[in-house]
C-alpha cells in the first residue's frame, strides 16, 4: 500500500476548491501563501484561534513571521472554544472590522476553522451578524478571503464549504454550506499534530470516519463519495493505533491527516445525514461534550439503521473494521456490533448514559433535531425516512451498549 513507504516530508500540492499542502513541515508554505495574499492587495488578516494549540505547535511562529516578512497587519482573536457560538464569531468579526482586515488565517481543529470561515462571511457582509447567519435570515454570496493553518486530523472543514456553531440564544447547533466559505489556501502538516492529547487523536478521526460512512450512505452519494469512504476508513483502520501507541509517528499522522482531508471531501459531495444530525443536539445541550465522542456514540445505532438500505456500499466501506459482511440486509445488527467494538478497541467505548443522558432526554433531544435550522436538510438525505419515532429509536439505542 502507497502509505507504507511514502515520503512524508515531500510536501505535495492537492487541488479541490482549496489548495492543501499536505506534509511534514508544510507549514513553511504559509510564507507563499502570505505573498499570494499580498499580491491580492491584502494588507490586514484577522487571526481566529483557540487559545493554547495555535502557540504549542510552533503554528503561530510560522504565521506571524510570514505575515511580517509581507508587511501584513495582524489582528489576533484567539477565545474560540470546542462547539463555538455566534457570540464568539461576532466577536472575532467585531476585531477585524476594527482593524480593516480583509482576510482571515484560521488556526486550529474544527472550531477554530468554522469559527474564522463564519467570520469571513461577516467580514464580506457589513451589518450582519453569526446569529442572522446560523439562523438562514440572509445567503450569503461572498467571503473575504479564508486561509487555514489545521492542527487536527478529522475536521475536513480545511477542503470544503461547512461550518457549524451554536447559535447562542436558542442552544441550537445548525450546519451552513455555502461555495464563499471554501478555503482559499489550507496547510495540513502532520508535524503540528503529535501533541494532540490521545482522546483528541481518537476523537478527531473518529470524526472523519462518520463523515464518509454518512456520505456514501446519503441519497446525494455518489461514486466519489464512496471511494473516498473506503480509502478513509482503510487509513484510519490501519493508522489510528499507531498514533495512539506512538503520537510522534509522522507517518501515522500524515495518513490520518490525508484520510481526513479525502473526508472532507467526500461529504462536500455526499452529505451528511443522522449521525451529524443527532450529535449536534447533544454538543449544544453540553458544549463540553467533545463531537468526535458524541458521533462514537451514535454510530452503531445509525449503521443498525441504515444497514438495510445500504448492504452493499457498508459492507465493502466497512471491511476494514468489520471483516466478513456480505452486504446481506440482515447483517444490520452485526454490522453496528462490530463498529461498536471496533470503537471500544481504540478507547472508546461510552455510550449516552455514561455522559450523562437518560430516556428522560430523548423526547427534548428530538424536538431540538426538529427545530434547529439545517438539520432537517441532513435527515432528508438520509438512506431510510428520518421520522421522529427513527432519530427517538437511535439516541435510545445509543444510551447503552449494544451488546447489553
Amino acid at each position: 500500500m502507497w502509505d507504507n513507504s511514502f515520503d512524508t516530508h515531500e510536501i505535495k500540492e492537492i487541488r479541490t476548491r482549496t489548495t492543501t499542502y499536505l506534509g511534514a513541515g508544510a507549514i513553511t508554505r504559509i510564507h507563499d501563501i502570505a505573498a499570494a495574499l499580498k499580491a491580492r492587495g491584502v494588507d490586514s488578516v484577522l487571526c481566529v484561534t483557540g487559545g493554547r494549540s495555535y502557540r504549542l505547535t510552533g503554528a503561530w511562529d510560522h504565521v506571524a513571521a510570514a505575515c511580517g516578512e509581507h508587511g501584513i497587519r495582524m489582528a489576533l482573536y484567539d477565545k474560540i472554544t470546542p462547539n463555538p457560538t455566534t457570540d464568539a464569531i461576532d466577536a472575532a468579526a467585531s476585531i477585524g472590522r476594527l482593524h480593516g482586515a480583509q482576510a482571515v488565517i484560521a488556526i486550529g481543529g474544527g472550531s477554530p476553522i468554522d469559527a474564522g470561515k463564519s467570520a469571513a462571511i461577516l467580514l464580506a457582509n457589513p451589518g450582519r451578524t453569526a446569529d442572522q447567519l446560523y439562523s438562514l435570515a440572509f445567503t450569503p454570496k461572498a467571503a473575504v478571503p479564508i486561509v487555514v493553518v489545521n492542527l487536527t486530523h478529522g475536521t475536513g472543514s480545511e477542503v470544503n464549504r461547512f461550518a457549524v456553531a451554536t447559535i447562542t440564544r436558542l442552544n441550537h447547533k445548525p450546519a451552513i454550506a455555502y461555495d464563499c466559505l471554501y478555503p482559499l489556501y489550507s496547510i495540513d502538516d502532520p508535524a503540528l499534530m503529535t501533541r494532540l492529547s490521545p482522546a483528541q487523536t481518537r476523537f478527531v478521526s473518529i470524526d472523519a470516519v462518520n463523515h464518509v460512512i454518512e456520505a456514501a450512505t446519503a441519497t446525494t452519494a455518489n461514486p466519489l463519495s464512496i471511494l473516498l469512504a473506503q480509502e478513509t476508513i482503510r487509513l484510519a483502520a490501519a493508522h489510528l493505533p499507531t498514533a495512539l501507541a506512538n503520537p510522534e509517528d509522522l507517518r501515522a499522522r500524515y495518513c490520518l491527516s490525508y484520510a481526513a482531508l479525502i473526508a472532507g471531501t467526500a461529504f462536500d459531495n455526499g452529505l451528511l445525514h443522522f449521525t451529524h444530525a443527532l450529535e449536534h443536539p447533544l454538543s449544544a445541550v453540553k458544549p463540553e461534550l467533545a463531537h468526535g465522542l458524541g458521533l462514537s456514540m451514535l454510530l452503531p445505532a445509525v449503521i443498525r439503521q441504515c444497514y438495510p438500505a445500504r448492504p452493499e456500499v457498508l459492507a465493502q466501506i466497512l471491511a476494514p473494521i468489520a471483516p466478513g459482511l456480505t452486504g446481506r440486509p440482515e447483517e444490520a445488527f452485526d454490522a453496528a456490533l462490530a463498529v461498536e467494538r471496533w470503537l471500544a478497541e481504540l478507547g472508546v467505548p461510552q455510550k449516552l448514559q455514561d455522559e450523562g443522558f437518560s430516556e428522560g432526554d430523548v423526547d427534548g433531544l428530538c424536538t431540538l433535531v426538529e427545530t434547529t435550522p439545517s438539520l432537517g436538510l441532513l435527515l432528508s438525505v438520509a438512506p431510510v425516512p428520518g421520522t421522529r419515532q427513527r432519530v427517538a429509536e437511535i439516541y435510545r439505542q445509543s444510551l447503552r451498549s449494544l451488546a447489553a
